[in-house]
């Protein structure tokens, strides 16, 4: 004789399911570092390659430094621009830690301007890029 399956099992699998399916994109998500890019002054960004990652300024080896990097390119059209950096595991929130981006012209890698700021678990980060003088 076949059992009929109760309904609240039924009913308490579906919810185990959905609870599970809700946490998983959520834990990724906060995995990442999101923030904007802008120029000083409010002006468009000029177009090149934006480098962006995690820096440690106490780090004394240079391999600690720069961590988890991403790049986002610049049209030139754009006020700001949006970007996702994935936080390394290792990576912990200490008063030293900062997100830097560097715009760098697309055809030579040549440094047109650079902003930073500081790292907060869990804060989306707004970055100002400076004009780099030579």
């Amino acid at each position: 004789m076949q059992h009929l399956t109760d309904r609240r099992k039924v009913l308490l699998a579906a919810g185990v399911a959905a609870a599970a399916m809700m946490t998983g994109p959520a834990a990724a998500q906060s995995t990442d570092i999101r923030g904007t890019v802008e120029f000083e002054g409010g002006a468009e960004i000029p177009k090149g390659q934006i480098a962006i990652y995690l820096e440690d300024s106490a780090a004394q080896n240079g391999t600690q430094n720069r961590t988890a990097e991403a790049r986002v390119k610049s049209d030139g059209g754009s006020r700001t621009i949006d970007f996702s950096l994935p936080l390394p595991e290792t990576a912990v929130a200490n008063p030293t830690m900062q997100i830097v981006a560097r715009l760098e012209r697309a055809d030579d890698g040549w440094l047109l301007a650079r902003g930073s700021a500081d790292f907060t678990a869990g804060a989306p980060a707004q970055i100002t890029l400076y004009t780099v003088m030579y």
